[in-house]
């Protein structure tokens, strides 16, 4: 599980991306690097790091259930994902 401090700290830059999404985009169009320059870093959404939403954990990250790896193993094994199944060959 990742540190209580990371996952704030994706929250907070979450936050600037949405608070500054519309006024980037409109710089970005207009051309404006000098703008852009003025905005704080972690309005842009490069800097942001996907996370699991059930752990926190940042690696293993699989994007259609917005889980890692490990998360998504537990949950699918307890029957908690509709139409996730375990396979065998």
């Amino acid at each position: 599980m990742a540190s209580k401090a990371a996952i704030a700290k994706q929250k907070r830059r979450q936050k600037l991306v949405d608070q500054y999404a519309e006024k980037r985009a409109r710089l970005i169009e207009e051309g404006d690097v000098e703008g852009l320059r003025k905005l704080p870093r972690n309005s842009s959404p490069t800097r942001l790091r996907n996370r699991c939403a059930v752990t926190g954990r940042s690696r293993g990250f699989i994007r259609r259930f917005k889980m890692s790896r490990i998360a998504l193993r537990e949950h699918a094994l307890r029957g908690e994902l509709p139409g996730v199944r375990k396979i065998s060959w």
